[in-house]
C-alpha cells in the first residue's frame, strides 16, 4: 500500500511538472499579463509615479555631479596657493637653519636664536644691560 501511494504521488508530481513546462513565457510577458488585473487609472498613476521618480533621480544625479565639480575646483583654487606658500616659507626657514648651522655650529640651528647672538653658548643680553667687562 505504501508503495502504491508513493507511485501515485510520483505520477502526480510528474504530471504537475509537465503542466509547468507547457507555459514558456518570459518574465516580461508575465508582467504584461498582470497589468490586465489593475484598472486603467491605477496603471496610469503608477506609470506617472515611476516616470517622475526616474526624472528626479536623473536630475538629482546631475545636480550632485555639478555641485561636486564646483566644490572640488573651488577648493583647489583656494587651497593650493596657501599650500604652496607655506611650503615655500618652510623651505626658506630650513635654508636659514642650515646657514646658521654652517656658520655657528650644530647647536645654533636648534637653539632657536635668530642670529642676534653670534657666539654659541652665550645667553641673550636683555636690552639696557651691558655685558660684564
Amino acid at each position: 500500500m505504501a508503495s502504491e501511494n508513493v507511485m501515485d504521488l510520483t505520477r502526480r508530481f510528474s504530471q504537475d511538472t509537465n503542466d509547468d513546462d507547457d507555459f514558456d513565457e518570459t518574465l516580461a510577458e508575465r508582467l504584461w499579463g498582470l497589468t490586465e488585473m489593475f484598472p486603467e487609472p491605477m496603471q496610469k498613476a503608477v506609470s506617472g509615479v515611476l516616470t517622475l521618480s526616474v526624472a528626479a533621480i536623473k536630475s538629482g544625479y546631475s545636480l550632485g555631479r555639478s555641485a561636486l565639480w564646483i566644490a572640488a575646483s573651488s577648493a583647489t583654487i583656494m587651497v593650493l596657493p596657501v599650500v604652496f606658500e607655506s611650503e615655500r616659507a618652510q623651505q626658506h626657514e630650513q635654508q636659514l637653519q642650515q646657514q646658521r648651522q654652517i656658520l655657528l655650529g650644530p647647536n645654533a640651528a636648534v637653539s632657536g636664536t635668530s642670529g642676534q647672538n653670534l657666539l654659541p653658548g652665550m645667553g641673550m643680553v636683555p636690552p639696557g644691560m651691558a655685558p660684564p667687562k
